[in-house]
Formats: C-alpha cells, structure tokens, sequence
C-alpha cells in the first residue's frame, strides 16, 4: 500500500487495508500452512475493490490440526484507532467441507437487531466473510473452522462506535472494498446512518441530533427526552435520510459556530467547506437595521463567541431567535416539506442556551 494515495483537502495520503482484509489474508495464510505442513511469512489476497495485497504473515504457528498467525492492520493516513493492530486468525479443520467463521477475543458481539448479523453472532460483516472463504476456497476445497480475534480488542472496541450501535466486547471487522481510503466521508456518514437505522428499527419516530459531544452535553443539561445521534458536520445528508427513512420529528442541538453557518443555507458545516460565520450574523443583524458601526465591529470579529458578545452587549440579542427561525426555515426548504417538524436549540460555551 505504499503507493497507493488519494487526495483530500489538498494532501496526498496514504491508502490502507481494513479488518476484513486482514482477516482473510490471516485465515488463508493458516490454511496455506495446515496444507503444505509449513510456515510461511508472506501471503497474497485480492480485495474487493480489486487491488491485490501482499501481506507479512506474523508470529505464525502451526500446532496438532490447526494453524495460527496474524497480519497487523495499515491504515495508511486514516486516523484509524485500529491501525497497528494484530488481526489474528486461528484455522482448524472440519470433516466436512463448509468454512464456519466466527470471532474470539476481542471481536464484539452484535446486541442488536437490524445490523448486519443476527444478535449474539460475531460482528464480522459480510464482505469480510465473503472474502474469507474466497481466500480459503483458492487454496483448499476441504471444510475448516476460523476464529478471527484481536487482543487489543476490546480496549480499542470502546473508543469506536460500536458501543453506539449495539456492538459489545470488541471491535467490528470490517470492510466493503478491502482498502481504506484515508478521510473517507462515506464510511462516517454510513455509520451515521445505521445508527439512525438501528433507532427507526427501535420504533422511535423523533430524533435527536447534534454535532458533536458538546451537542451532547447540551441535550443532557436541557433534560430532551429521546434518543440521539451524533452527526459531525453532515447536517443536510443526515436530515435527508431521517426525512425519507420514516421519522416524524428532528431536533437539533448545535453551537452557534455551526448553526450559524446553518441559518445562510450551509448544509455541511466543516471550516473545509464553508466559513460564513460572521457573515451569518452581519445578514441577521441588517435586517434589524442595526447601525453600520455594529456591522464592522462583528465583521472584525474572529470567532463566533466574540461576536456573540459584542451582540448581545449592544443590545440585540433578538436576532438569535431570527437565526434559529432561519436554520428552521432552510431545513424545511432543504426537504421541501414546509410542514415538516424540526426543532432547533442554538447554544454558546459562553451564554447556554440562546
């Protein structure tokens, strides 16, 4: 993978290989070993995506009837917790010829109906089975037992979203082109989404969401009654797919750094992609017909808390009730529904709740 690069924001990075493609290249590298009675230390598999990787067989072991070793995960420049991992694959053979897989230590476990297993099954995807006994079924037509675990599972299984969406004990393995394209956008907004998936399934109708952890803690401190969802910047793409999967009321809880951005149109909130802050506030505060003074005076503001108080410290605090109505009445636009039931709460680390 060490040529293998995508551009984002401007950056050449460097591209990786997921859990699943570890997983197969670890299971059929121990099935090489049961077959031909002999360790080996590099093994090849292709991926979905259809670039073919040769790995470093680790730590490989071949005992009375099985086969163990690992491949340590490469996240290239994603800011994956799960690069540097050992992804282990423990093989033993079957009489029969079928190829069972599941997950040991440190894999999770699924609690939750509506995911991409039944509960109680190893949170192993399906690319990543398919690609296991693909791997398996070039080598060998006998039947074997795989194991897939990970040591550090469970540590770093926390620090995921698993604990989100119904996934206990460990980490998923993962994966539907077998590559990880660093920054990838798409791979967080289908975690997103299956969160919101997992809700709907729950039978919740009304959803709560927000940014990020701040967002968060807000929900809590203002006592909302419901299940939430963190977003990150995706506040157009999210509300989309809460509209049209079936839910019946939105409420989003936002800094006033994002929704601001928010109430001119902004559907993607991320600095990358738009920085209307001020702007937001120049546009409220012209049709209050606040005087030009004011205007320049938060047009030389640097960030929002500080235009916030310059605001509110002349006296024209109203206008965050006509921004709030702004983000409602662009969201409505957004969807086209004008009927459509969105709540906003808009707050500031400074002032709370505005």
């Amino acid at each position: 993978m060490k040529d293998m690069f995508v551009v984002k924001g401007g950056k050449k990075l460097r591209c990786g290989y997921t859990t699943g493609s570890c997983s197969a290249a670890a299971a059929k590298a121990c099935v090489i070993m049961l077959q031909e009675n002999r360790e080996i230390s590099k093994v090849s598999i292709d991926t979905p995506s259809g670039v073919k990787l040769e790995l470093d067989v680790l730590s490989p072991e071949l005992g009375q009837g099985y086969a163990s070793c690992c491949i340590i995960k490469d996240g290239g420049d994603d800011p994956d917790v799960t690069d540097g991992m050992e992804i282990y694959a423990r093989v033993s053979r079957r009489p029969d010829r079928q190829i069972v897989i599941d997950g040991g230590e440190g894999i999770g476990r699924i609690t939750k109906k509506g995911l991409f297993g039944k509960v109680g099954e190893a949170a192993i995807n399906p690319t990543p089975r398919k690609m296991i006994q693909n791997e398996i079924r070039k080598v060998s037509p006998d039947g074997f037992d795989v194991l897939i675990y990970a040591p550090r599972g469970a540590e770093i299984g926390r620090n995921t979203f698993n604990p989100n969406i119904g996934i206990e004990g460990g980490i998923s393995i993962l994966g539907t082109t077998g590559i990880v394209e660093p920054m990838s956008e798409r791979a967080l907004l289908d975690t997103i989404y299956l969160e919101i998936d997992l809700l709907y399934d729950e039978g919740c109708r009304e959803i709560i969401l927000f940014p990020g952890n701040y967002g968060e803690n807000m929900v809590k401190q203002l006592g909302l009654v419901g299940k939430g969802v963190k977003i990150s910047n995706y506040i157009g793409e999210t509300l989309l797919y809460v509209y049209h999967k079936g839910f019946k009321k939105v409420t989003l809880v936002g800094h006033i750094g994002k929704l601001s951005k928010l109430s001119l149109g902004a559907f993607n909130t991320h600095s990358r992609v738009c920085d209307i802050r001020m702007e937001a506030f120049i546009y409220y505060l012209a049709f209050a017909e606040t005087p030009l003074e004011l205007l320049n005076r938060v047009k030389a503001c640097t960030t929002t808390e500080e235009a916030l108080e310059v605001i509110i410290k002349s006296g024209f605090r109203s206008i965050l009730q006509d921004m709030k109505r702004g983000c409602i009445e662009r969201l409505r636009k957004y969807l086209k529904d004008n009927d459509f039931d969105i709540e906003v709460y808009i707050y500031s680390m400074k002032y709370g709740v505005l």
